[in-house]
């Protein structure tokens, strides 16, 4: 077996050929989920999800389980009819080595993130005149993010490292910031950034450039790339 530090060097190369698969939820079940918004009963709910196969969801199977770079599997209305009622998503954070969830909100929900593997450094500003709040998650610690707060976090680790995220809402919706920007006109952007000199670095941007919203991850810091990819230990790269 390869030592460690090489299987790191051999993924960070590889990432960069994976095809992007879309973190965008689609509906896998839409007549079980129209009779389950028309029930009036948690009986009758039970009589719609009748197998017990309808009550399990296993986030392993999922097209989009994945540490390379990373992705976001969202348990809710859409890919799990028996959440329909319940008004929260349960999400997996996977992140590979130096992976993060690219600065985004979520415009109908108030979620809470708690880190089971690897060491995760998080990012969040609630609303204008608010200060940047920063966390880093080992396993077992937990912080919040209010509904609608732009937040962001990285992997600092070369190994894995894995979340779990409660939403209060089966449909609380993801908007990543930079990727809706470059949906905007250019000189619309350029006039919120002032028409300074980063505005007209905003112009010259390649816009297609920039990682599409893919498995909902992406790779992170040039520094932290380069510290695995010179053999640091896991967890020896905390961005600092």
């Amino acid at each position: 077996m390869l030592p460690k530090s090489k299987q790191s060097t051999i993924l960070l190369a590889l990432l960069s050929i994976i095809p992007p698969i879309s973190a965008v939820d689609e509906t896998h079940d839409p007549a079980t989920n129209a009779k389950l918004l028309a029930a009036a009963t948690e009986l009758d709910r039970q009589k719609i999800l009748s197998s017990d196969t309808q009550w399990i969801f296993d986030f392993h199977a999922q097209q989009t389980y994945s540490y390379s770079p990373g992705s976001v599997i969202n348990a809710n209305a859409a890919t799990f009819p028996a959440m329909q009622s319940t008004g929260m998503t349960l999400a997996m954070l996977n992140l590979g080595p130096c992976a993060m969830l690219p600065p985004h909100l979520h415009p109908r929900a108030t979620n809470v993130v708690v880190a089971v593997e690897g060491m995760t450094t998080t990012y969040m500003v609630e609303e204008n005149g608010a200060r940047a709040v920063t966390e880093v998650l080992s396993p077992g610690k937990m912080t919040i993010f209010p509904r609608g707060s732009l937040h962001t976090m990285q992997n600092m680790g070369c190994g894995n490292a894995t979340l779990v995220s409660a939403l209060d809402s089966s449909d609380t919706g993801t908007l990543n910031v930079i990727n809706q920007l470059a949906n905007l006109p250019n000189d619309i952007v350029q006039a919120g950034f002032g028409n300074t000199a980063a505005a007209q670095f905003w112009k010259n941007v390649d816009k297609s450039q920039i990682p599409g919203v893919g498995s909902g991850s992406n790779l992170g810091s040039a520094d932290c790339i380069a510290a695995c990819k010179s053999g640091q230990k896991v967890g020896a790269y905390e961005g600092r």
